[in-house]
């Protein structure tokens, strides 16, 4: 690929929609980047983002990963530095509903991007989100060799795009690299996902005191962290002097039902009086516990988590109610 004119760094977000994307999106404009997004379904001035002056400084276009023709046209168009993969759809629920779209999704997606940018002979860093679901039950926290074990079909799918970037990077010397993110959260998250379900719940629960919350296996534990400082993470390692898969996590397990009590309580509500675990909203397999290792990451680069859950629920609640 020719090589920039523009003193400007330049980035490609794919996915810029959803939580990440967004996120990652503002944090880059602050940075004074030139961003070119790619949206699947829907016009970025339509949705709640963090900037309300985003819209104005980000060039979208409309399409899916999955057609290799507008990723191929996006890149040779832009040459940017940096492509942020984080596209795709991202809830374990709904890939239980929808198994052929999100492999698809996910893997062909991941194979498209990698396969232009090598036919391209593209220079620049890209970087893949994936999943720390490709660890499955976790007795203790993973670290980035640790073995895979996925149990649902976006785990299976993310541990296959984990390998590819792998391969690409080794056999081919793409510049690529996975930060594997283990549960992360804002108030950019819809009520697919359960601790969005769990807040919207127990706010509804303040003004309807007979509203139950039905909710899945709550006996689960969860490594969740707070998005915006995720972001961070993702962007060190994909300018990394050495590129490296990392694990981004807390490296902190909390139950769900720990995670239910706590927001409950902060809204001075008895969470046992609104939540009902249903049997039928039980997943056919579930991970009992997930989280993973942040000393690699903390140790190579200097990143860790610094908001715990409390904090997370305190700002997920007030986020609600605003």
């Amino acid at each position: 690929m020719p090589a920039k004119t523009n003193d400007l760094k330049s980035a490609l977000v794919l996915g810029c929609s959803g939580q990440d994307g967004l996120l990652i999106t503002e944090s880059l404009l602050k940075q004074n980047y030139q961003v070119v997004g790619l949206s699947r379904n829907k016009a970025i001035e339509n949705l709640t983002i963090p900037s309300n002056k985003l819209n104005q400084k980000i060039q979208i276009e409309k399409g899916d990963i999955k057609d290799p023709t507008i990723l191929k046209r996006l890149i040779e168009k832009f040459n940017p530095n940096e492509i942020y993969n984080l596209a795709a759809q991202s809830s374990v629920g709904i890939s239980f509903k929808k198994p052929r779209d999100t492999i698809e999704g996910i893997v062909n997606g991941t194979l498209n991007i990698l396969e232009i940018c090598r036919e391209l002979t593209y220079e620049g860093r890209i970087f893949f989100a994936g999943s720390g679901e490709i660890f499955g039950n976790t007795n203790v926290g993973a670290t980035i060799n640790n073995h895979h074990q996925p149990i649902n079909p976006y785990s299976i799918a993310k541990q296959t795009s984990f390998n590819l970037v792998k391969i690409y990077r080794e056999s081919y010397n793409l510049n690529c690299v996975t930060g594997v993110l283990f549960n992360h959260e804002s108030s950019l998250r819809n009520d697919n996902f359960v601790t969005q379900k769990i807040i919207s719940g127990a706010i509804k629960c303040l003004s309807d005191q007979s509203h139950i919350l039905h909710l899945g296996n709550i006996d689960i534990s969860r490594d969740w962290g707070w998005a915006p400082e995720y972001i961070d993470a993702i962007q060190l390692i994909t300018n990394a002097p050495i590129l490296k898969d990392h694990v981004i996590c807390t490296g902190k397990l909390t139950t769900l039902e720990s995670f239910i009590e706590i927001a409950f309580n902060k809204l001075g509500l008895d969470w046992r009086k609104h939540v009902k675990s249903d049997k039928t909203l039980f997943r056919n397999s579930d991970i009992k516990k997930n989280y993973g290792n942040p000393d690699e990451l903390f140790k190579s680069l200097g990143w860790k988590a610094k908001t715990g859950v409390d904090e997370l629920i305190n700002k997920l609640i007030e986020a609600k109610l605003n």
